[in-house]
């Protein structure tokens, strides 16, 4: 692993790791991610609507919870089909793994749902873990790990492997990358045109060129480090989870390491008014993290 050397600014308390645009630091290093609530079962999910309202799972409580800008915390909808990764569409629909069935759905701002993907040819899916929507095209990338679940009554897969599927606008899930050992967490640049994948099994993160049928080509290997959730900055800086919250620049260099208190740190994404608070899914709590640069969901 390459050494990035730490660089001190002219503000008192901030530090600058790595190279960043305009020399802009990430965070303040003097401060800790707060603790904002520690009263669930197992965080995941987290996905900020247009106005920086954060909704994140308690998935074993099956539960859909609400972070609102104000800081107030509110139950957005029981019995949410143990939903796991979730993701806001343009218009305002969240996309959900929710794997209580093995299904994606898509739950509107009354918490209606409308089954996107019910089955796969008749065959179960794995359990749709973690989903990024296009919205430039309105399609969606989603990952299908298997992961046994004390609330499911099979004791296998139905089905051939653990892939990364693409659903069109208009259409049937279709595979775009079947050779992963266990893709978990996903996320895709803004304009549509790249897509990241973790490993979280074989402790990679794989990088995709995304061709305008969808289909995945240019694959190459980005970063020798596996990943539960994972979101992205303005910088195209890459926020990856599990021990803490690491980040890496798009070429791949590591520049910071984030601790969080928790056994495991299931997922991320930039909330807020003004995009710029880290919001953290962490074990039994959810904590942010102020920052200097803006999250693109």
């Amino acid at each position: 692993m390459i050494r990035i050397k730490t660089l001190t600014c002219v503000l008192p308390g901030i530090i600058s790791i790595g190279a960043f645009a305009q020399n802009k630091p990430l965070y303040d290093t003097l401060q800790k991610p707060q603790l904002i609530s520690k009263q669930f079962s197992f965080t995941e999910g987290p996905a900020p609507d247009k106005k920086g309202n954060i909704f994140f799972t308690d998935q074993p409580n099956n539960k859909i919870w609400k972070y609102d800008t104000d800081g107030k915390l509110s139950i957005f909808m029981e019995k949410a089909g143990r939903s796991n990764g979730m993701y806001f569409d343009k218009k305002g629909n969240l996309i959900s793994c929710a794997d209580e069935e093995d299904q994606l759905w898509l739950i509107d701002k009354d918490a209606k749902v409308t089954v996107l993907v019910k089955d796969l040819g008749g065959h179960l899916l794995n359990g749709p873990n973690d989903v990024w929507v296009n919205n430039k095209t309105g399609g969606m990338y989603f990952t299908d790990p298997y992961y046994q679940r004390d609330y499911w009554t099979r004791k296998k897969s139905d089905l051939d492997g653990q892939k990364v599927y693409y659903l069109p606008k208009d259409g049937a899930p279709i595979a775009v990358e079947d050779q992963l050992k266990k893709p978990n967490g996903i996320v895709g640049t803004p304009d549509g045109k790249t897509l990241y994948v973790a490993d979280i099994q074989a402790n990679k993160i794989y990088k995709y060129s995304i061709a305008d049928d969808g289909s995945l080509k240019d694959k190459q290997v980005l970063i020798n480090q596996g990943s539960d959730g994972m979101t992205l900055d303005e910088q195209g800086n890459l926020y990856l989870c599990g021990r803490g919250v690491t980040i890496y620049d798009p070429t791949g260099r590591k520049l910071a390491h984030i601790d969080i208190p928790e056994p495991w740190t299931a997922n991320i994404c930039f909330g807020g008014k003004d995009r710029k608070l880290l919001f953290i899914t962490a074990s039994t709590a959810i904590y942010t993290l102020r920052m200097n640069v803006k999250g693109v969901e």
